[in-house]
């Protein structure tokens, strides 16, 4: 992927979410699908060293779980 294709598509994923603020989602919610998309974008990029950042992808992946429970 380009870093062009890579900027469109994050910038359509918050579009989408943005949408579904405008409905009525609380800011609350809305921030928490943000954080949620940033630790998946930091994850899949660790993905390309695996082996090198396992514990740091463990990290992030334990973060995603708090940012669920919030």
């Amino acid at each position: 992927m380009t870093p062009k294709d890579k900027a469109t598509q994050l910038v359509d994923t918050y579009l989408e979410l943005g949408k579904d603020f405008t409905r009525g989602v609380s800011m609350q919610e809305f921030s928490k699908e943000c954080a949620l998309i940033a630790v998946d974008e930091i994850v899949e990029a660790m993905k390309f060293n695996r082996w090198q950042n396992r514990n740091e992808i463990e990290y992030y992946q334990e973060v995603k779980q708090e940012i669920e429970n919030i």
